[in-house]
């Protein structure tokens, strides 16, 4: 049995950038040692759709094709910038696409896994766009657009999320303590693990609970690698927390 990855929060832009080389040199992490990779949203910056051609699309792709093929299983969260990859990407990728809130079972463990975004509760904004993104007719309309027209439209609300990220305060930009005991008590998960504030930390909720937030990568590569038999390391800005 080998190890399982947990990583999210990549923001990858182009094949250009050094993000993509730092996410192949995982996936050649976790072939040499994994059994499963569980990539929890926001892998892409930007996510336009499945019919966007360009390179990078196919390129990690590609790369996940390569690790469902050696028989690593791949499985795809959405997160609040790739909440448009769809059955299409899955089918080329090998990634099992997961619900909003998926449960597994680690090591013995029940095991929470979600990007983080509807945990951040206290961002009603946020949260107000959040809706409208995920309705599906709005989907459908978004997507029968063209790419030159899509890719407009998500350059601009990239600026608008990062104007608002500047202007709203740090707490309301993290989990709601309420939101996090309630995930607690309806999933009766041990441990809960997502991404999306980019606030890497293992926090202990008590004696038997934990929650996990991944790191991004803005500068290095940032996951977290659970052993066949348990033990946790969540490695991001060059250090290492044991789980």
């Amino acid at each position: 049995m080998g190890a399982t990855y947990f990583a999210s929060d990549v923001h990858l832009t182009a094949v250009e950038d050094p993000n993509f080389d730092r996410f192949c040199a995982l996936c050649e992490q976790v072939a040499a040692d994994g059994q499963a990779l569980y990539l929890l949203g926001d892998v892409f910056e930007a996510y336009i759709g499945d019919d966007d051609d360009a390179p990078l699309l196919a390129a990690v792709s590609t790369a996940l094709r390569r690790l469902s093929d050696r028989g690593v299983s791949v499985a795809f969260a959405h997160g609040n910038r790739d909440f448009l990859v769809g059955t299409h990407f899955a089918h080329r990728s090998g990634a099992r696409l997961l619900a909003e809130i998926e449960l597994i079972d680690l090591a013995g463990r029940k095991v929470a896994l979600l990007h983080g975004d509807t945990l951040c509760t206290d961002d009603v904004e946020y949260q107000t766009v959040r809706r409208l993104l995920r309705d599906a007719h709005w989907q459908r309309q978004f997507l029968s657009q063209d790419l030159a027209a899509r890719r407009a439209f998500a350059a601009h609300a990239r600026a608008q999320s990062a104007a608002h990220t500047a202007m709203a305060a740090a707490t309301i930009m993290d989990v709601n303590a309420d939101a996090v005991a309630a995930l607690f008590e309806q999933s009766a998960a041990e441990w809960i693990i997502h991404g999306h504030t980019h606030r890497p930390a293992v926090h202990r909720f008590d004696e038997r609970r934990r929650r996990i937030v991944l790191g991004d990568w803005p500068r290095l590569a940032s996951w977290m690698r659970v052993s066949a038999d348990g033990a946790g390391e969540l490695i991001f800005d060059g250090q290492r927390l044991r789980v």
